[in-house]
């Protein structure tokens, strides 16, 4: 074999190149320039050598090197593949040259840390894997080695393809799908020895991420059964790394693919991913790194499970719900009851991710929201319902993403369950014992200790509590209105109880929004870079107890205290933009939910004030603010990261996670998570009906029944003129307050169209009272309708213009026939004229006999008379008509302003008949 001649082909071809490449990255240095030499002196070894112990020596000191060095790695890029491929190739019977040829192929593509240098230079190792993935005959080969004997040359190939894999994501498993029995050829690797296997389990992990025709191929294999064979073997969730890449792998096939999640159930059913879950109680010091990791990679899959698929494709629903049964039956609410409530030793991590698969276990299902409901957690003596197990949990935790998780559960609970809304709303009420602080939670009803945390902000200033609380109230009453009247009832006693006044509920939580309020604008010096969210959370629970519950309107507009505390929010810059909105919204709402018909309390008192001491200008834009700070958290809003090796210690630690994403963001991550994209669009709906009702209010008069005025009625004793003089008198007045009116609201809307809307924050610029803003609105639509009449207008004056031209073009038309009638005329005349001369020629000529001429002219010319008569009548007809409709149009033109005489004039002059008296000048002539 001429190895020389390959050697010089590939060292004076590519090598030059990949040479000056090198040099760009790495620059002109010594040390590269001797690595270089060093490759290629091996390379000519290996290429050349004759001798099979030099030959492995070579490659043994070739691995070292390009280990070692990035320069070797890319020098090796340059001239090495072929050669190394070469002995893959054709060397297959020394099995020690070709373990050493793949341990340098994987140090080639092992990226080399190192500390100087720009991040942004290239890395030899993805270049590398980018020349060796190129060609498929390249995969076809190494796929090829996994068949031999020798266990390190498997070996070395699966880290090879490993490596290949990770630095070129996209080609390598496009490769790989072109080679017949690619994958089976890799499934096979999972039944090899233990080394072996996990190597190829880490390699199908990679494969199986976004490669959809690779997961059919996988899942046709049977992968599911060797998945759970190797939990089963490693020890679940006390196994090692090795389980966490078999639930990676897992999850990549069931993530997209609502199919695979059938076929997972259909033949393995869910035992053994619920004994993945089984923990023992009290196990608290059984939480390793990696046994967290191994349970939060299972109830990633649970979470998967109950999602259904993808939202696009059509069976996520069904089989949704057939998941959630499915599991249901295996009991894995106590499971996930015993992680994330009863566990407090465990991890934040794994209680977080329990609790949102409880969530979403009983999210619109009725017989795992009734199992929840009646489920008890604990141990003799202190068992308590799990609902409110998770209530004290949120009202207790110090950790953020734990209040969200747990809030997560009583949204899905409420969410489409009046029911259950219903039975915790009924709970609401004041325990006799609610001011003993001592008292143990667990010993009082659900609503009982909701309630005293509702109250907790006014009561010691616990405004966390209150907040919180207050999402959870949130939920109870959304889109219930019974909840809401029910809760709406409760009556509490106001910090003064020895005046013996009671308030409702919904009065009490004004007064701990603004306490909280005020709390913030005295530490908003010191917590400027971050948002606190006690203020919208509990604008929220305003908003959603306002809509479309009129009771509750009525009920906070009683005070107008409140009302001017809410106006104060919208309008204030003090507050944030998002509190801002918020409470533009509950403005809104006491506006388009008002059905009060009390002065003061209905819904032009409430608009009349939002015009008065805001400007609607400034109200709309707060809605533009709420929104653009909206979509701001919802761009922000941290997606769960895939359970991998990379980001499993990272997931494994909230409170980490928390508190780099406090540095580093303005906006609190509670609002991101609990702002989600559901009350967003709610919001954006809720605000196109406020916008339309506060126009509508604002274009119509305050009351829809006009009362007459004392003025008007006849007094006894009243004759009929006196009554008629006053009435006219009455009537004067009137129409000059209306005139008066009217101008001065001519004037704000030329100011309002000058200054474009803009700024409305200079109260002096401003109408001072809404029905001003009633006018304005009137004369606009008055504006408006007078520009349409004029567009009609000139429409129809095109119309009568075109019809004009029309009927103008006709006259000329008829006098041009007149005009040709006439000339006939003259021709009869001069040829009468010229056969009259020749009758007196032929007379004075001799005695011939000759016809009576008189009588024959006589008779030619009572013909020619009678056919320019018949015709003359039929043209006068026409005339007559064509003057008509001429009158009837230019009395049109003049009721538009146009001049008629202006557009006859000149009309007709070349074309004039002449007249008689021209006609006899003309004979004249002649004779």
């Amino acid at each position: 074999m001429d190895r020389s001649i390959n050697f010089r082909g590939i060292a004076g071809s590519a090598g030059n190149i990949m040479q000056g490449m090198g040099k760009f990255v790495f620059g002109n240095e010594g040390p590269e320039s001797k690595e270089d030499s060093y490759v290629e002196r091996y390379l000519d070894r290996i290429s050349n050598g004759t001798i099979p112990d030099e030959r492995r020596s070579a490659m043994t000191e070739l691995q070292s090197l390009v280990a070692e060095s990035r320069s070797a790695q890319m020098s090796f890029g340059a001239m090495g593949f072929p050669i190394l491929l070469n002995v893959l190739k054709e060397d297959r019977e020394d099995v020690e040259l070709v373990r050493g040829a793949l341990e340098t192929f994987v140090s080639a593509l092992t990226p080399i840390e190192t500390t100087q240098g720009p991040k942004t230079e290239v890395q030899p190792a993805s270049v590398n894997s980018d020349l060796l993935s190129r060609e498929t005959e390249n995969i076809s080969l190494l796929l090829s080695l996994l068949s031999e004997e020798d266990f390190y040359v498997r070996y070395y190939t699966i880290q090879l393809l490993t490596a290949l894999l990770t630095n070129s994501l996209k080609r390598c498993p496009e490769a790989i799908l072109l080679i017949p029995r690619g994958i089976t050829v890799l499934m096979d690797m999972l039944m090899d020895r233990e080394v072996i296997r996990n190597e190829a389990l880490l390699l199908l992990t990679y494969l199986t991420r976004d490669a959809e025709e690779i997961q059919k191929i996988v899942v046709f294999e049977g992968v599911f059964e060797k998945i759970f064979s190797i939990i089963r073997e490693e020890g679940y969730s006390d196994g090692g790394v090795v389980v966490q890449d078999c639930l990676e792998l897992l999850n990549n096939l069931i993530r997209h693919s609502s199919s695979n999640q059938m076929l997972l159930k259909e033949t393995m059913g869910f035992d053994p991913l619920i004994a993945i879950l089984k923990i023992r109680r009290g196990s608290a010091f059984n939480f390793t790194q990696q046994k967290t990791v191994n349970l939060l990679g299972a109830l990633n899959t649970v979470e998967l499970l109950l999602t259904g698929g993808p939202s696009s494709e059509s069976g996520k629903d069904a089989n949704k719900n057939a998941n959630q049964a499915a599991l249901a039956q295996k009991n894995i609410l106590d499971h996930l009851l015993l992680l994330g409530v009863e566990s407090q030793w465990a991890p934040v991590a794994l209680r977080c991710m329990a609790l949102r698969c409880i969530g979403n276990l009983v999210l619109r299902n009725p017989q795992n929201l009734d199992s929840l409901a009646k489920k008890q957690v604990g141990e003799e003596p202190h068992v308590q319902p799990a609902l409110n197990a998770i209530l004290s949990i949120i009202l207790r935790t110090s950790i953020a993403q734990e209040f969200v998780a747990a809030d997560f559960v009583f949204k899905c609970f409420c969410e489409k369950n009046p029911n259950g809304q219903a039975l915790l709303a009924s709970t609401i009420a004041p325990h006799p014992n609610q001011g003993d602080t001592h008292r143990a939670a667990s010993d009082m009803p659900f609503g009982s200790v909701l309630l005293q945390a509702l109250v907790s902000g006014d009561v010691n200033g616990d405004m966390e509590a209150c907040c919180r609380a207050s999402s959870v109230l949130s939920h109870i009453i959304k889109d219930n209105l019974q909840s809401k009247d029910r809760v709406l009832q409760i009556q509490l006693e106001t910090p003064t109880p020895s005046l013996g006044r009671t308030e409702p509920l919904l009065h009490r939580i004004v007064t701990c929004l603004s306490i909280a309020a005020s709390a913030d604008g005295e530490n908003n010096q010191s917590s400027h870079l971050e948002e606190s969210y006690i203020q919208p959370v509990i604008l929220r629970l305003l908003i959603v107890w306002l809509v479309d519950c009129s009771n509750a309107v009525n009920c906070l507009l009683e005070s107008a205290v409140h009302l001017n505390y809410i106006i104060e929010l919208a309008s204030s810059k003090r507050y944030t933009a998002c509190v801002r909105g918020l409470a533009a919204v509950v403005l809104g709402a006491c506006v388009l939910y008002n059905a009060s018909r009390e002065k003061g309390c209905d819904a032009f008192a409430a608009a009349d004030a939002i015009s008065q001491k805001i400007g609607l200008t400034t109200y709309f834009l707060r809605f533009d603010e709420l929104r653009k700070s909206l979509a701001h958290s919802s761009s922000e809003q941290r997606h769960r990261k895939e359970l991998s090796r990379s980001s499993a210690n990272s997931m494994s630690d909230f409170q980490e996670i928390e508190e780099d994403e406090t540095n580093k963001d303005d906006q609190h991550p509670v609002l991101s998570e609990i702002f989600d994209s559901q009350f967003v669009n709610f919001l954006n709906k809720l605000e196109a009906d406020i916008r339309e009702n506060i126009m509508d209010i604002f274009s119509r008069t305050k009351t829809a029944t006009a009362v007459l005025p004392a003025e008007l009625e006849q007094k006894n004793g009243e004759v009929d003129g006196e009554y008629i003089k006053r009435l006219k008198s009455f009537v004067e007045k009137q129409c000059n307050e209306m005139q008066d009116l009217l101008a001065r609201n001519a004037m704000l809307a030329e100011e309002f169209v000058k200054t474009g809307g803009g700024n409305t924050a200079d109260t002096s610029q401003k109408p001072s009272s809404g029905r001003e803003r009633v006018q304005m609105e009137a004369l606009r639509q008055e504006l408006e309708g007078a520009k349409r009449q004029i567009e009609l207008l000139k429409t129809e004056k095109s119309q009568i213009e075109a019809e004009a031209n029309h009927q103008r073009n006709l006259a000329v038309k008829m006098e041009s026939d007149l005009k040709s009638l006439s000339d006939a005329y003259n021709s009869l005349e001069q040829a009468n004229y010229r056969l009259d001369t020749e009758v007196k020629t032929l007379r004075q000529g001799g005695s011939v006999p000759y016809p009576d001429v008189e009588a024959i002219k006589a008779q030619a010319k009572e013909e020619a008379e009678k056919d320019s008569e018949a015709e003359l009548n039929d043209l006068l007809v026409c005339l007559g008509q064509e003057q008509s409709k001429v009158e009837k149009l230019s009395a049109r033109l003049a009721e538009l302003g146009e001049d008629v005489d202006t557009l006859l004039q000149g009309i007709g002059d070349d074309t004039a008949i002449p007249d008689d008296d021209d006609e006899d000048e003309d004979e004249d002539d002649e004779q």
